[in-house]
């Protein structure tokens, strides 16, 4: 490895320990090498999420800043030159790691489905059914997973149908810990089916987004779509023994962070209009402490 693309490396973990508030947990527990090109897709991906979400900005423009986002990652992917640090290791790990540039395409795609891909019902921008959601969530999250899988190794094609899964409870859970966050922005991402078989409307949430109590159907609605992810939390469990064995503890990091965060939003009954919640820092510490001794662990039995 040069220089110049240690460095990138570099600049690509310090954007990942600043911005990544529960995958850095999980990056720690990963052989150096595997750890320095997840950290690169992040960058990358983190940008491309920052262009789409600035509000300051018209959205014409920032769906216009997000395409050439792509387009200067396929250039410098092609062999351009290129001072960007973030494209410099992310051509090394695509290559390093065979990441599929369809994979690293559809990561972009997906920070622009907020511009482009929401129906829109009164002004406010919905998903109409579950399945809808689910292509949301897919590019959002699934295909994280998926570029994440090449970079951690497998041993097993079903290991695909599984990250995609796993990607599909990360975004749920997201979903219900931001449902506040995300009314205030005009963004109701549970679907309008389900709304309507708990009697409820997106102008509720819209409207009275401030510091309140669910309303007993707003829970009922909570807990359906938190036992869905559960559901999904279950292709976790399948996917860590098909996981090379020196980066199963990452994966479990961060399953066990996600998994943790669910569960404190069910321990709150759904009440996170009240206060945002999260796993605090101690906690996921802890988690990262058992994540590492599980590395090594896998790490001995490995060379036995």
């Amino acid at each position: 490895m040069t220089d110049s693309v240690a460095q990138a490396y570099d600049a690509c973990e310090a954007i990942a320990r600043r911005e990544a508030k529960n995958f850095y947990y999980a990056f720690l527990a990963l052989p150096k090498p595997k750890r320095a090109a997840v950290c690169a897709v992040y960058a990358f991906m983190r940008h491309a999420d920052d262009l789409a979400d600035d509000e300051r900005i018209p959205r014409e423009q920032r769906l216009l800043q997000s395409q050439d986002w792509l387009h200067e990652w396929h250039s410098a992917a092609a062999g351009t030159f290129t001072g960007n640090p973030v494209f410099v290791a992310l051509r090394d790990a695509q290559q390093r790691f065979g990441i599929p540039m369809e994979l690293l395409d559809q990561l972009v795609q997906g920070t622009m489905l907020d511009l482009t891909g929401l129906a829109t019902a009164a002004e406010v921008a919905t998903y109409p059914t579950f399945d809808d959601l689910y292509r949301y969530c897919y590019f959002v999250a699934s295909v994280v997973g998926l570029v994440c899988i090449r970079i951690f190794g497998y041993s097993d094609t079903r290991a695909k149908a599984l990250a995609e899964q796993t990607g599909i409870a990360f975004q749920l859970t997201n979903i219900l810990r931001d449902v506040r966050e995300d009314a205030e922005r005009g963004r109701i991402y549970l679907p309008l089916d389900d709304l309507k078989r708990f009697h409820l409307t997106t102008e509720q949430f819209i409207s009275n987004r401030g510091n309140r109590k669910l309303t007993p159907d707003e829970r009922d609605l909570m807990e359906m779509e938190a036992a869905r992810a559960r559901q999904y939390y279950s292709a976790a469990e399948s996917l860590l023994p098909l996981i090379s064995r020196d980066s199963r503890a990452a994966l479990w990091v961060l399953v066990t962070i996600y998994r943790r965060l669910l569960g404190r939003i069910e321990k709150a009954q759904y009440q996170v209009f009240s206060a945002r919640v999260t796993v605090p820092t101690g906690e996921k510490i802890w988690i990262l402490a058992r994540g590492l001794w599980m590395a090594l662990r896998l790490r001995f039995a490995q060379r036995d």
